[in-house]
């Protein structure tokens, strides 16, 4: 039984362009030197992780003449340390640097004829801290996922567990015929979806339509949502292929004193904060900002279910930030109406079904129904904003202390930058991805969020703030709060 790619995920790899390379990352920050952790150091922690996550030791296989999506094989040639890299900053290793460093790594494609991911140590940041920067490819995660690769290395204590050795041999790759009559019989079995002879497509094509007929006000509207286009404002230009990064750091229970205070959920208070940061970066800018002006951002959300782990399985909520709001708590207000609206109308599913309109097409024209997607993307949403909660204690890599993750979320066409961020051992901590071009001021942006939660923690009474702490950088182990709130 071969492997096969699901509609959704091979739609990441007909999307791809030199403009829109379709990989996600993370930049993760931790206290160590070269003297405590190095190159040969993480190559063994990988070595002996690697089987916890199989398919990064698979690529990619075509099928002739495109009868079905590809298919995972084993690659027989794998080398780990092709794919772990080294890299260190010049003196003196300042946060830009790294920076810098991350736009042009995060900028290449990934090579398809091999396992689809890369991972780079980079030493020489100040503060005795090192970074490692993970690059996987869309196809072979989704959103909670992303840092699998990652994640294979760290521990809960300083002391790393020992993994039990395994020996692994690859599986020799199916031929060109086997993959053909392996098409072909899907095909012959299923008649009725003979066209494309995706059965797990239409498999999902059913539910959706399912949950559509039961929540028809919610595909309705999504609908008149994406008949109106958002506003066109220095989010939705034309884009290149040379990348710029940005990174703020923040308290979370900053994040949950303005929630205990002004109601809503922690996802509110975070999309309140990038609508008060994208306020203030139009106005640096210039731009005429009044109040109905808003931004569109595209909020993923994983809804993996149970033990599932491969594929993508997203849904989404399109949210139209009020940049034009002045007043801070107002602002929140309406982000939190909205999200309860979406909620309540299903809109999630129509959005998610106009995602899951690649599972009707044949593959051979998935490339041109994901690309028209992609060119649509302007006409449908400014940005991407992805929130994915993680755990509220330290983490570790050989006895190095992670002290903050910072997520890369790809860029669609026509769209400036992308913002992702991740919670971890008390903070907050935001990737922003940009084109090199259309954001030279990508670090305002990004100081403008940090502006944004200080006016919306200002409206909050003194004798109701959580004490002001650190981002995870504080001693002694925390474990996750009861009132912690998912994304």
């Amino acid at each position: 039984m071969v492997d096969r790619l699901s509609p959704l995920d091979v739609s990441f790899l007909y999307l791809e362009e030199p403009t829109t390379p379709m990989h996600v990352g993370g930049v993760v920050l931790f206290q160590g030197t070269s003297e405590t952790f190095d190159l040969d150091r993480l190559v063994h922690l990988i070595e002996e992780r690697i089987a916890l996550v199989p398919r990064y030791r698979q690529k990619i296989k075509w099928i002739p003449g495109r009868l079905a999506n590809p298919v995972w094989i084993d690659d027989e040639d794998f080398d780990v340390t092709y794919h772990v890299r080294r890299s260190a900053l010049p003196r003196p290793g300042t946060d830009a640097q790294l920076r810098e460093l991350v736009g042009r790594i995060m900028a290449r494609p990934l090579d398809r004829a091999r396992p689809l991911w890369e991972m780079y140590l980079v030493e020489g940041l100040t503060g005795g801290r090192f970074a490692i920067l993970t690059k996987t490819h869309h196809a072979m995660v989704d959103g909670a996922g992303a840092i699998d690769i990652g994640q294979v290395i760290l521990d809960v204590t300083p002391e790393p567990q020992r993994a039990a050795a395994q020996h692994w041999t690859p599986r020799p790759a199916p031929s060109d015929a086997d993959l053909v009559s392996a098409a072909v019989s899907e095909i012959l079995r299923s008649p009725g979806a003979a066209i494309d002879a995706l059965r797990s497509g239409a498999i999902d094509v059913r539910e959706t339509a399912e949950r559509i007929g039961r929540r028809a006000a919610g595909l309705a509207a999504a609908a008149l949502t994406m008949a109106r286009p958002p506003a066109l404002n220095p989010l939705s230009v034309p884009i290149g292929e040379a990348r710029r990064f940005g990174m703020a750091s923040m308290s979370l229970d900053d994040f949950k004193s303005i929630r205990r205070s002004h109601g809503g959920t922690i996802n509110d208070v975070v999309l309140a904060v990038v609508a008060g940061a994208l306020r203030e970066w139009l106005m640096t800018r210039g731009e005429s900002v009044s109040s109905r002006s808003t931004v569109r951002a595209l909020v993923p959300v994983s809804v993996r279910v149970g033990e599932e782990s491969a594929g993508n399985h997203i849904a989404a909520f399109l949210v139209d930030l009020p940049v034009g709001e002045p007043q801070p708590v107002v602002r929140l207000h309406r982000v939190s109406f909205e999200m309860d609206q979406l909620k309540a109308t299903g809109q999630m599913v129509g959005a998610q079904a106009l995602v899951g309109i690649a599972g009707f097409a044949p593959p051979t024209l998935h490339a041109l129904g994901a690309r028209t997607a992609n060119d649509l993307a302007r006409r449908m949403f400014n940005l991407v904003v992805t929130n994915v909660p993680g755990p509220q204690f330290p983490l570790y890599a050989a006895g190095a202390r992670m002290l903050g993750a910072y997520p890369v979320v790809p860029l669609a066409k026509g769209q400036a930058v992308s913002i992702g961020l991740t919670s971890y051992d008390g903070g907050v901590h935001f990737g922003l991805n940009a084109d090199r071009d259309a954001m030279p001021d990508i670090d305002v942006l990004a100081d403008c969020l940090e502006s944004a939660l200080i006016e919306l923690l200002d409206t909050v009474p003194a004798t109701d703030r959580a004490a002001r702490k650190g981002t995870g950088n504080d001693t002694g182990p925390r474990r996750p709060p009861a009132d912690a709130d998912s994304a």
